[in-house]
């Protein structure tokens, strides 16, 4: 009885650890919603151009990115804008901004287009300082956790992220959990990502690989270059930095 007890506990356990699912190579689509209008303070509602340009323009806008990831990579980059198109000036996203993550040696690949400038920045993933929470959500069909962290010294992310699938990335520059994010939100700019589809499937070569371009700088350069270009701007320049480190 006792030998007939040990197998049925056995084969439980097989059975339970045969149902989760350990993900290390895949597609991933997200869709990102954001508030064109997140830019402009109260005050700015009495000015004219504001008053028209909210007439003119949707408040809210949906792009979709991709993510297509293995265990040493993972590329994150635009596939479709705003089906509208009706982007309120310095809103619309660039094709061109392609971010490649290193995740065995810990390093980064991110073009960004600021208005004029086409910026490459190469440096280590920047290490996020999470804090894990017991609170979940399903998303995409995989169980997700809550994790919670700051960025510019004020600005509030939350990111649900599950240990399913075993690479450490996620949307736009993010990763550093044991898991792949898929959530992603920013309360203070309005903006969130959410996965919509997780595809098993092996990527090429060549998507792992794309071609990237432009003034390559550490994230201290960068930093340093908007600061600089952008140090008379007010609040809404603050509110451009903080979309430009995401």
């Amino acid at each position: 009885m006792k030998h007939l007890l040990i197998f049925f506990l056995l084969a439980s356990c097989s059975i339970v650890n045969a149902q989760v699912k350990f993900i290390s190579t895949g597609h991933i689509e997200y869709e990102k919603r954001s508030n064109q209008f997140s830019y402009y303070d109260k005050d700015d509602d009495e000015s004219p151009w504001v008053v028209e340009m909210k007439k003119a323009f949707p408040k809210m806008v949906s792009e979709t990115y991709t993510l297509d990831f293995n265990e040493e990579k993972s590329v994150y980059k635009l596939t479709k804008e705003d089906p509208a198109g009706k982007y309120v000036w310095g809103r619309k996203p660039s094709e061109n901004d392609i971010t490649v993550k290193d995740v065995r040696t810990g390093q980064i690949s991110l073009q960004r287009d600021i208005f004029e400038q086409t910026y490459l920045i190469k440096d280590s993933i920047r290490n996020y300082q999470w804090r894990i929470t017991n609170e979940t959500r399903t998303i995409a069909g995989f169980e997700c956790r809550k994790a919670v962290t700051i960025i510019c010294d004020s600005v509030y992310i939350v990111a649900f992220y599950t240990d399913e699938i075993t690479v450490s990335s996620g949307p736009e520059s993010f990763g550093g959990l044991p898991g792949m994010i898929l959530g992603l939100a920013v309360p203070r700019l309005q903006m969130t990502w959410f996965a919509t589809k997780v595809e098993l499937k092996e990527p090429t070569p060549a998507i792992l690989a794309p071609k990237q371009k432009g003034k390559t700088v550490t994230w201290a350069a960068y930093e340093k270059d908007l600061n600089k270009a952008m140090s008379d701007w007010g609040k809404y320049g603050a509110k451009v930095l903080w979309t430009s480190f995401l």
